[in-house]
């Protein structure tokens, strides 16, 4: 059951269409795997068990007649539990919305369904998809399969816990400030935070360039697969981007690359455990024949605090229209943000593009010199699970950081949300707990990052390939 609960999307695929293996079988093992690990870990919010071995079934007889439906044709998808579903609950881990149902479809879950994934549960996210963790009231507590004390972070911390223990093929993700790759590092996954407009989002958010959805799977391949579904511009959504861009899943070899690298980002304390991997994996570079070269990217130390600002007013100004009528049953976290968002001032918020601009003015011409630059993910392996950022206390090198999200080297690229982010791991600390690193590309070249995040993935040979490189549940 292990080895098939790990089997990557695209092998599957192939087995699916060589007629070795069927979606059913597939099916069974995911199903099995994730009622064996649901009650430890809590990946999922919803399941829908049945209706997904119903269509595992109609899958099977579809690549029995040599017609599969689309790419994804028979496999787990985990969608996280924010994007909608029409006729099914959707309730962002909020008790506001538990008896929610939605009357309209997301348009990457259109695509995805369109494409043969089959949904078989919604993955776990706090609420409103407004915390580096992922824990509500509504839902308990996800934990990290490689150590379930710490989180396996958030927003999409769901989609990363389930993928890890080898409960979905493929999952989706948001990101916001790195909601895609905070989990994606802390779970040791590939996580892709595209260009903002590249693949489409709901409204109101859709227009807020911080937002972007992607995949979030077990190999750079899969995440290339699933990514080719969702992108593409949609008359439901004015910010995508026109045309379509399909991205090759074969690519030259990097060798001649110039790879800039930033230890910090020049605001961020980061724990010894990480840069040790960080550089472990920048050597895997030098490998294969690329120059690494550290940069100062002269960023101000105001970074982050400006993107949390901008953060402030407009999502937390989001959610604090609930927060008169439904304060006292949301979580403190969100609370919080809410309660913060209220001082928050157009002032305020127009300093956060400013300083977005003085960022790029010295990223851009970093860019123009390298192929792409390599940065940590998380600036520790991860938080404790249960950890609450408006109490809580994070602690790095003997210094406190902002507890919301200073352990996260994310964040700057929502504020950079035209550069093309791919977060891959770069090895496991001494709890066991994954670490990652970002691979950051020149705007919209997104083949890019996925041509180094393949050639690494290659020269490491892949993760999650036998009972040892897997969590030990």
């Amino acid at each position: 059951m292990s080895d098939l609960c790990y089997l990557s999307a695209s092998d599957a695929i192939a087995a699916f269409t060589a007629r070795t293996l069927s979606p059913v079988e597939l099916m069974e093992a995911t199903i099995q795997r994730a009622e064996a690990v649901q009650e430890r870990l809590k990946p999922f919010t919803y399941t829908h068990y049945d209706e997904a071995m119903d269509a595992a079934k109609v899958a099977e007889a579809r690549y029995a007649s040599g017609a599969p439906l689309g790419p994804l044709d028979g496999l787990p998808v985990g969608i996280k539990d924010e994007s909608m579903i029409a006729g099914k609950p959707t309730s962002s881990g909020s008790l506001i919305l538990k008896d929610f149902v939605a009357d309209t479809t997301s348009v990457v879950n259109e695509r995805i369904l369109a494409a043969g994934g089959i949904v078989h549960a919604r993955t776990a996210t706090p609420e409103f998809s407004c915390a580096g963790v992922t824990w509500s009231r509504l839902w308990g507590v996800t934990r990290n399969p490689w150590n379930p004390a710490f989180t396996p972070g958030g927003s999409s911390g769901g989609a990363a816990a389930s993928l890890s223990a080898g409960t979905s093929s493929l999952c989706t993700g948001s990101d916001i400030g790195g909601s895609i790759r905070i989990p994606a590092s802390t779970c040791g996954l590939v996580g892709y935070k595209p260009p903002y407009g590249r693949n489409p989002d709901d409204p109101p958010f859709n227009l807020d360039f911080y937002c972007h959805t992607g995949p979030l799977a077990r190999t750079v391949r899969d995440a290339i697969r699933l990514q080719n579904v969702m992108t593409g511009p949609t008359p439901r959504d004015i910010s995508t981007l026109k045309p379509k861009l399909v991205l090759p899943d074969r690519y030259e070899p990097i060798a001649g690359w110039k790879i800039a690298y930033s230890p910090d980002l020049c605001c961020f304390e980061v724990d010894p455990e990480v840069q040790r991997n960080t550089e472990a994996a920048l050597d895997v570079f030098r490998s294969l024949g690329a120059t690494v070269e550290e940069v100062d990217l002269g960023w101000p130390k105001e970074a982050l605090d400006a993107g949390l600002a901008y953060l402030g007013h407009l999502f937390g100004g989001y959610l604090a229209t609930m927060l008169d009528e439904h304060g006292e049953v949301m979580t403190s976290y969100c609370r919080d943000l809410c309660e913060r968002s209220r001082s928050s001032t157009a002032a305020d918020f127009v300093h956060s593009l400013e300083v977005a601009g003085q960022m790029y003015a010295t990223l851009g011409p970093i860019l123009e010199r390298y192929n792409l630059m390599v940065c940590p993910t998380t600036a520790v392996p991860a938080v404790a699970a249960d950890f609450d950022p408006t109490r809580g206390v994070v602690t790095i090198n003997g210094k406190a950081v902002d507890p919301t999200l200073g352990w996260c080297m994310t964040t700057p690229f929502n504020t950079m949300s035209r550069c093309p982010v791919l977060s891959l791991p770069s090895g496991r600390a001494a709890n066991g707990v994954p670490t990652g690193i970002q691979l950051v590309g020149r705007t919209y070249e997104d083949a890019d990052v996925f041509q180094a995040g393949l050639a690494y993935e290659t020269a490491l040979g892949g993760w999650f390939a036998d009972v040892g490189t897997r969590p030990a549940l």
